[in-house]
């Protein structure tokens, strides 16, 4: 059986839309091909907006969930036509996080999959999260399904996001969790300084580490913490906003990609990686990567830039697969639930 899927993704670093067209087949296992792929940057006012979303009325936010549906169906649309794609399945939409907290049974992505769908014509797979915050798991990281089942032969999957995560096999079962703040900060910091994201970490690399703040970063519970856990906007205001003010962007980029590196480095020795794939926007900082890899044995490989850019989208894409077949596609033993289970509405 093959299936030709459209994956959203638009992650808390808020760097654009990746949208991904996907041809999945079976025969011994899974196998893709990425046949098209793409980023779109959020113009200004849509990156203010999601940025600001969390502090929306109920009624606004409604509105705006509405409206971001929209939206994804006019960028699917344009990304169909551009391309000149032919027999899309369905749709499998993340949506863009506003609220997450698990412990209170609760989780919230923009993006109404009835509005992408009236918007594409095409059926759509959306709300991802919210049966595993329901049985009780954290509702992340969910990509560890297509960690397991189109990535088998590495130690370890590590993605550098808005959050850095980690997928991996430990004794027969796969874990994952979130491990530290990565381009959610650094791209805020950059920001600060005119320019959208810190570029191969050259702005870190004329900024000072600031030890005080790095040991207390260093010391905050979350890493005190075992698997599997996950972080949220909520935990950077929470925690982390109120020890960062009055201080110099450059500085802050320096500490906090320096933080990255400790984090990131201590779990691949913790756990006595071999090898591990590194995807997700991150993985262009190469004063970053150079940091991680002078603290680590772990050979860290990274693969073609279509796997770096778009492995969320992809994997969004093969979990609506999953979802059509009424196939496991989130696994307890990495978000906590109570089973593993198949998550996602059809709209």
């Amino acid at each position: 059986m093959m299936y030709q899927v459209i994956g959203l993704m638009s992650g808390t670093s808020l760097d654009g839309l990746d949208l991904c067209f996907v041809r999945f087949q079976k025969n011994e296992k899974w196998q893709f091909e990425i046949l098209q792929a793409e980023t779109i940057p959020y113009p200004i006012d849509w990156e203010e907006k999601l940025r600001n979303s969390i502090l929306l009325s109920s009624e606004e936010l409604l509105e705006f969930h509405s409206e971001y549906g929209f939206y994804l169906g006019k960028q699917v649309n344009a990304f169909i036509q551009k391309y000149q794609l032919e027999n899309v399945d369905f749709i499998a939409s993340h949506g863009h996080t506003v609220f997450h907290n698990p412990k209170k049974k609760y989780t919230f992505q923009l993006g109404d999959g009835m509005a992408l769908k009236a918007t594409t014509g095409i059926p759509v797979i959306y709300d991802f999260r919210s049966q595993d915050v329901i049985l009780g798991g954290n509702g992340a990281p969910l990509v560890p399904i297509g960690d397991e089942l189109l990535f088998k032969e590495y130690s370890a999957c590590l993605n550098l996001g808005g959050f850095s995560n980690i997928s991996m096999k430990k004794e027969g079962k796969r874990i994952a969790f979130d491990i530290c703040p990565v381009n959610i900060m650094l791209n805020r910091f950059a920001a600060e300084l005119g320019k959208k994201y810190d570029e191969n970490g050259l702005l870190a690399r004329n900024g000072i580490v600031d030890a005080e703040l790095l040991s207390f970063l260093n010391a905050l519970d979350f890493y005190s913490q075992g698997p599997p856990k996950s972080l949220g906007i909520e935990w950077v205001i929470k925690e982390i906003n109120p020890i960062i003010l009055n201080r110099k962007p450059e500085d802050l980029l320096a500490t906090f990609t320096e933080h990255a590196a400790v984090q990131i480095s201590k779990v691949f020795n913790t756990y006595a990686l071999k090898n591990v794939l590194v995807s997700g926007g991150g993985t262009f900082n190469s004063y970053l990567m150079e940091k991680v890899q002078r603290k680590t044995q772990t050979e860290i490989i990274i693969p073609d830039e279509k796997i770096i850019h778009f492995k969320e989208a992809l994997i969004f894409a093969f979990m609506g697969m999953l979802r059509t077949r009424n196939e496991i596609n989130v696994l307890a033993s990495a978000t906590g639930s109570i089973k593993d289970h198949s998550s996602g509405i059809n709209a």
